[in-house]
């Protein structure tokens, strides 16, 4: 039996159910995620800094890692190649391309520095979204917007400063708006004696940034929570209460990455919460193990619950999706190819699902055929759907898309 025949067969058979496969696929070509570029070379970036730091750790030694700005641009286009639909790239400010070998520092950072990446973007078709870089630098070791020595923590405000004209920049420049995450390190290994004092600094620090004017139409700057880092156990100044309670009260989107709790929270059970309050939000999508250990995200029931809360709440327009994490222990092509598919693999489930079906079974108590509507739609070819979608793409829906990822590892990779 041919790919069409079989999706014509779960075609019919979700439409008995009344769902609608063409409208989902329709749906699910038009939703743009934003692919993290710093899996390609380990969050390691053009500035040759030396190690991680700042609590962030990528494990493994991978053959055949990225280590020019040719080569990460050269791996993110094998990786799009087979990932279906249009989607943009999310780029780190330590990833800055300078002609002339003469790194800026990071307080003096300017759009030309990154037109290398937009020249990569508008020949694709695709955005971009920024995120400045508060770690792995020398200035960065004691804190960074929370930092008690003025000439220091006024040094990442002109870094965030200059963040946002990049953003800017990639907005004007690509047509498409860019999200502009920060999120920083700055904590305490061991128990602090002062709690109070770095959140006020970085709640000046952040309103001194945001001061500096922007068009909030082309850059929508989001706020990124941790409940702690390595090295920052104790406690870290941008908790989730810190980041939720400022990007309220100051009009920015909340950014809740699903690695950045408590390992008994979900992620999936806040969206609703903020959508109550919140005209966008965004989220980093992962997968974290015992701690933020941002493995490669997978078809999981987090991730599918999570992208269940985005299309049963018809927020597809009012939450910015996104991956980050940065496994070195694997192929990294195929850690991007992974991860961004069963984001979308999530994506197709919920919008596979009878929602309102559910929810209207839920509001009149009738729990026990909820229950049962809801386990019987876990064998519902999706598969088949799925196949269909990448099909129409122009890409392999099955496994055989790892082929293209093993001549790419014996052609490329290997002679690295």
């Amino acid at each position: 039996m041919t790919q069409k025949e079989l999706y014509n067969i779960a075609k019919e058979r979700y439409a008995a159910l009344g769902i609608d496969t063409e409208a989902a696929i329709e749906k699910l070509s038009n939703i743009s995620i934003s692919m993290h570029c710093w899996q390609a070379d380990d969050v390691k970036g053009f500035e040759n800094t030396g190690a991680l730091t700042g609590g962030i750790q990528t494990t493994g030694n991978y053959p055949g890692a990225a280590t020019t700005p040719a080569q990460v641009m050269q791996d993110l286009d094998m990786a799009l190649s087979l990932i279906p639909g249009t989607h943009k790239i999310n780029v780190h400010a330590c990833y800055g391309i300078y002609e002339d070998g003469k790194v800026a520092d990071r307080d003096q950072i300017k759009p030309e520095h990154f037109k290398p990446w937009v020249d990569y973007a508008k020949a694709r078709g695709l955005g971009l979204d920024f995120n400045p870089t508060y770690f792995s630098h020398p200035l960065a070791g004691d804190g960074t917007l929370t930092n008690p020595n003025e000439e220091i923590r006024a040094f990442w405000i002109r870094h965030g400063i200059a963040c946002i004209r990049i953003s800017e920049y990639f907005a004007r420049e690509t047509g498409k708006p860019c999200v502009m995450n920060i999120w920083i390190p700055d904590g305490f290994k061991d128990v602090p004696a002062d709690r109070l004092g770095p959140r006020m600094r970085y709640m000046d620090s952040l309103d001194q940034i945001l001061g500096c004017g922007y068009d909030k139409e082309l850059v929508y700057v989001t706020l990124e929570s941790k409940v702690f880092g390595i090295g920052l156990e104790s406690y870290t100044a941008g908790s989730a209460e810190f980041a939720l309670s400022y990007s309220t009260t100051r009009g920015i989107l909340p950014l809740m990455d699903n690695g950045h709790y408590h390992p008994t929270e979900v992620v999936s059970d806040k969206i609703s919460a903020l959508l109550c309050f919140n005209p966008k939000i965004a989220l980093h999508i992962t997968r974290g193990i015992r701690w933020d250990s941002d493995h490669v995200v997978r078809y999981d029931d987090e991730t599918v619950e999570m992208m269940k809360e985005v299309v049963r709440n018809n927020a597809l327009d009012r939450v910015v999706l996104a991956t980050d994490y940065f496994d070195a222990s694997i192929n990294r092509i195929a850690a991007l190819v992974i991860g961004m598919r069963s984001v979308q693999k999530a994506l197709l489930t919920a919008l596979l699902l009878p929602n309102e079906k559910l929810k209207e079974l839920q509001d009149n108590q009738k729990f026990t055929e909820l229950m049962m509507l809801q386990e019987e739609f876990k064998f519902a070819p999706m598969g088949d759907v799925w196949n269909e979608f990448c099909a129409r793409a122009g890409i392999a829906g099955d496994a055989t898309w790892f082929q293209a990822v093993e001549a790419y590892e014996k052609d490329v990779l290997s002679k690295r």
